[in-house]
């Protein structure tokens, strides 16, 4: 079954959690820490297959997630990084954000592949946190959460060139006569309920892709009938062809059929017309000589802006002139791709501001003081304390934040207790607040 939209829920994979353990060898009764890091999360990667022109494999399954990264072990050893989760989509798919709207991703032309969720960093063992003033650490660092969204796909089908036209104007006919393609045709409304594509073939020069949308009515660009499913699939064309019956079979004016066409692709989106427009005016081979010639004169009088072509799908009749003349348009135009830019990136839906930071006496133990806040775990996560700039960082970030001065204001003294995030403590000494500046550290690497 043809699918062009759904909605999904994909979630990438946890970082692993970070070991604690120690060394525990024959005659080395003391031994350091060495609990390892924990493996990264697997990333959701939506990839094209060529092979695919349908979003139907995700019509039944909604939920989508990436494997876990393992937790580290003792005597150091990481964690197994989580297995990707890579979702093939046919070339032409859209990634939106379903809660904002905003699109995430365009996966066509030069985007063969790309990564929606990244999976979370795992966090660190025990063996990192070990310094001269913390020899054995009793916590590891969590593995980062997972990433979670819910997911819009849309596909917007990879076309040179696109048909458009009141349903039984002739357009699955005309495809059919001037591709390969070989699309359902009768004469009632909305045979054609899916967007067909078919392969030109011009006198000279390359061949070009023509997509048949269907349903346009009246009222199409605001839901009637079957136009608003399918009238995105127009968005990548870049020139038009306009079909309309000039027999009088459906006793419609085709001068009036032109223009309430033209009025639905206004409506959604005003851009379309700006394209090239050809008018393919259809059935001549129902009419006599001078009434054919009366409609065409007519149609170019109402449309001079437009290139007026008098066809037949039956006999094949201006078909050859028709399909050249959509070439030359063509080859005017900037060869490539019609794509989508981003309107949002992916990270700021999840890089949240850090919360303020708070510090606070034990209420039961007033040697102990803890300093909280989300900007401190975030600061912590990537510092190693094992290394003397990394240590150093550490020092520098309490004293840039003021923490070193509340706490003092508070009450601290040396050989007090300070928690800092879930699992970093220290003993406070005197002079600790006398920190070696960034500036300084950058000097002596000099």
């Amino acid at each position: 079954m043809f699918t062009d939209r759904t909605k999904i829920y994909i979630q990438s994979g946890k970082g692993g959690d970070g070991h604690v353990s120690f060394r525990r060898e024959l005659y080395v009764p003391n031994g350091g820490p060495d609990g390892g890091n924990g493996g990264k999360g697997g990333d959701v990667i939506f990839v094209i297959d060529e092979g695919l022109n349908t979003l139907s494999d995700f019509r039944y399954n909604k939920k989508y997630s990436a494997e876990n990264g393992s937790e580290g072990g003792k005597r150091r050893s990481t964690g197994k990084d989580g297995k990707d989760l890579i979702l093939k989509v046919p070339e032409g798919t859209v990634v939106y954000d379903d809660e904002t709207g905003k699109l995430i991703a365009d996966m066509s032309g030069d985007n063969k592949g790309c990564v929606i969720l990244k999976g979370g960093r795992g966090g660190r063992g025990n063996m990192n946190f070990a310094t001269s003033v913390m020899q054995a650490p009793q916590y590891a660092q969590p593995g980062q959460e997972a990433q979670k969204l819910y997911i819009r796909l849309e596909l917007k089908c990879i076309a040179d060139v696109g048909l458009v036209g009141f349903p039984n104007a002739g357009k699955s006919s005309f495809l059919a006569a001037c591709t390969r393609a070989r699309p359902k045709i009768a004469n009632y409304p909305f045979t054609t309920i899916n967007p067909n594509l078919g392969v030109a073939y011009p006198s000279d020069g390359e061949s070009f892709v023509i997509a048949d949308i269907p349903g346009l009515i009246e009222g199409a660009s605001q839901g009637v009938g079957l136009g608003f499913d399918f009238l995105r699939h127009i968005e990548r064309t870049r020139v038009l062809i306009h079909m309309v019956d000039i027999s009088g079979i459906d006793e419609r004016d085709p001068v009036e059929s032109i223009i309430q066409i033209n009025e639905e692709l206004k409506n959604y989106d005003e851009s379309l017309l700006s394209r090239p427009q050809v008018i393919a005016c259809n059935k001549t081979d129902l009419l006599p000589q001078d009434e054919r010639d009366s409609c065409l004169a007519n149609i170019t009088k109402n449309f001079p802006e437009y290139k007026v072509f008098g066809i037949s799908a039956a006999t094949g009749e201006g078909l050859v002139q028709l399909i050249d003349h959509i070439k030359n348009e063509l080859d005017k135009l900037p060869k490539g791709k019609v794509t989508f830019e981003p309107e949002i990136d992916i990270n700021s839906l999840f890089d949240k501001p850090d919360e303020p930071i708070f510090t606070r006496q034990d209420t039961k133990d007033p040697h102990t003081f803890y300093v909280e806040g989300s900007g401190v775990d975030k600061m912590l996560g990537y510092t190693n304390l094992e290394s003397e700039k990394g240590f150093l960082f550490f020092q520098e970030f309490m004293e840039k934040n003021g923490i070193i001065k509340k706490l003092k204001a508070m009450g601290m003294t040396e050989g007090d207790t300070v928690k800092v995030g879930e699992y970093l403590d220290f003993e406070y000494f005197d002079g600790q607040d006398e920190l070696v500046t960034e500036e300084q550290i950058q000097e002596d690497d000099e």
